[in-house]
């Protein structure tokens, strides 16, 4: 074989070697970015869906779009149950980002974001699991829940809780509702 062919040989197999290696690493490239861009959009935190703070009509809907369990608590800011449940609602909204959806209305700011809800007394919770539907409790005498159906239908509405609660209390619900 002649030196011509041995390094056109040469290069043939540094090519046949080169090019998949390149293709692995492209596609594997792809992936990473990929999968780190679904990451950072789950848990984004800048999303009004996931501030604890609603000053604007809920899109139940949407929430329930993402999949996750849902406190929304009505309250106010002067009322003094609501005040003591204030830090447990904030700390919550943001260990659980991107795990369960937290949020507070200040029915006295906004009386008109209550309207459709259950709420006879502040503070109340409504309850929704990671499927979207009314939280059904195991047992929600104990848990002190109320449950809402429609008179003609029947068909569970709401779950609800009057008055105050503690981390630990809402943290048992969330985990009943469905949180990972």
């Amino acid at each position: 074989m002649s030196d011509e062919n041995v390094i056109k040989s040469k290069k043939g197999l540094a090519l046949k070697i080169i090019i998949p290696v390149l293709l692995v690493c492209i596609i594997a490239g792809i992936w990473i970015v990929k999968n780190s861009k679904k990451d950072v959009a789950s848990v984004d935190t800048d999303n009004p869906d996931f501030a604890l703070h609603v000053t604007e009509t809920i899109d139940l809907g949407k929430l329930k779009s993402y999949g996750l369990p849902i406190i929304i608590d009505f309250g106010a800011d002067s009322c003094i149950p609501c005040k003591e449940m204030a830090p447990v609602l904030k700390e919550l909204n943001a260990e659980l980002m991107g795990k369960a959806i937290i949020r507070f209305v200040d029915v006295w700011k906004y009386q008109d974001l209550a309207q459709g809800y259950p709420i006879e007394v502040i503070p109340t919770q409504v309850f929704f699991d990671a499927d979207g539907k009314p939280y059904n409790p195991k047992n929600p005498e104990a848990m002190q829940m109320q449950l809402y159906s429609m008179r003609d239908t029947n068909e569970h509405v709401f779950t609800a809780h009057q008055g105050g609660m503690t981390k630990e209390q809402l943290l048992s619900a969330l985990k009943e509702m469905g949180l990972k």
